[in-house]
């Protein structure tokens, strides 16, 4: 499996300086687009996604707000990089989440309750990895990176035709993880697509402070792999050019890196105040270019979408959120003791001293 220098091949095209689409941010098609736009059944099933992302996130945001989450980090504004990302997955590719990638797991069909587990400070991660082929949730920036890269290089190794998409924000790409991966793909030609949510701030850091690079995506090219910049409120672009990448990547195409260009609507976590670190002129412009009003202009517009049908669509994301809203109107079952298991193998005479005072405090003991 050893790579010589004569395995490099020729360096990759730049990647554009503007972001690639589909459909411009009133409903209208790009003519000559990158990418052939999606057929009207996926683009319907984008929007459905979308609407039930949006409302399920305006959910959560506001079980964290009664106290029943420990905490929520808002996906709103990004919703055409969460389900168009997940949607462009084959049944048998695997998906590597964020802590902000709740919408593109319930996209990729997990159930939404198990999604917000970990968010609840529960040590259970919440859905099963191997049954949903979705990595378990994780904070700290980039860390799921080199895991995608380890299991789809050793996906290929077994023969298992299979690609990994890994999600991560723009702070993400600033990371140590992120370098080892980025390299190691590249030198392996690892089946993995990385989709950059450049949703312009690391939580209050601008990018402009974190990176002097032309575009996030003309960084694949010293990795010597391909870059995309995409627009990432065009659900249809994002769809597109991750469905090609993730093809590619599967047919031993080497893995590719697409930025795609897109807003934070709310703070980073429900703990945040961005009032303090960006102006509303900014959100304003963004809020022009939000994707579901995209979408659906563009459907209605072509008679792919009626009133009955996005009636529909709304039903179903209603319906949701309110199966998550009754199924979290109960008790937390969560014992409290839970917290000290499965942390040390023999556990210290200190840690078993605070168990018995957790216990003897809630009359357990």
């Amino acid at each position: 499996m050893k790579r010589s220098d004569d395995a490099r091949g020729s360096a990759p095209p730049l990647p554009s300086a503007e972001p690639v689409g589909l459909v411009d941010p009133t409903g209208r098609r790009i003519a000559g687009g990158a990418y052939d736009t999606p057929e009207p059944g996926t683009l319907r099933s984008l929007l459905r996604g979308m609407l039930i992302g949006r409302r399920f996130d305006r959910q959560a945001g506001a079980l964290a707000r009664q106290g029943r989450l420990a905490v929520y980090p808002s996906s709103r504004g990004q919703e055409a990089c969460q389900v168009g990302g997940a949607l462009a997955l084959a049944e048998r590719d695997w998906l590597f989440p964020t802590y902000r990638d709740c919408v593109a797991l319930v996209a990729r069909g997990v159930d939404p309750v198990e999604v917000l587990t970990l968010l609840r400070g529960d040590w259970h991660s919440g859905y099963d990895p191997r049954s949903t082929r979705c990595a378990p949730q994780c904070t700290p920036l980039a860390t799921s990176a080199p895991h995608a890269v380890g299991l789809a290089w050793a996906a290929r190794r077994a023969g298992d035709d299979a690609a990994a998409l890994v999600m991560m924000g723009d702070g993400a790409t600033s990371e140590g993880d992120a370098h080892e991966a980025f390299n190691f793909a590249a030198v392996w030609r690892a089946p993995v697509v990385f989709l950059v949510q450049n949703n312009q701030w690391a939580i209050s850091v601008p990018l402009h402070k974190q990176s002097a690079a032309p575009t996030l995506a003309h960084k694949a090219v010293g990795y010597g792999m391909a870059g995309v910049h995409i627009d990432g409120n065009d659900a249809a672009a994002v769809h597109a050019a991750v469905s090609e990448a993730l093809a590619s990547a599967r047919a031993g195409g080497g893995p590719v890196l697409i930025e795609a260009r897109t807003y934070r609507m709310d703070p980073h976590t429900n703990s945040d105040d961005p009032s303090r670190y960006r102006d509303d002129t900014e959100r304003a412009h963004w809020e022009e270019r939000d994707p579901l009003i995209r979408l659906e202009a563009l459907l209605r517009s072509e008679g792919a979408l009626d009133d009955t049908a996005m009636a529909g669509f709304e039903k179903e994301a209603e319906s949701v959120a309110a199966a998550v809203r009754e199924r979290y109107s109960g008790e937390d079952e969560g014992a409290p003791e839970e917290m000290f298991a499965h942390v040390y193998h023999a556990v210290p005479e200190q840690l078993e001293r605070q168990r018995r005072e957790l216990l003897a405090e809630i009359g357990e003991g």
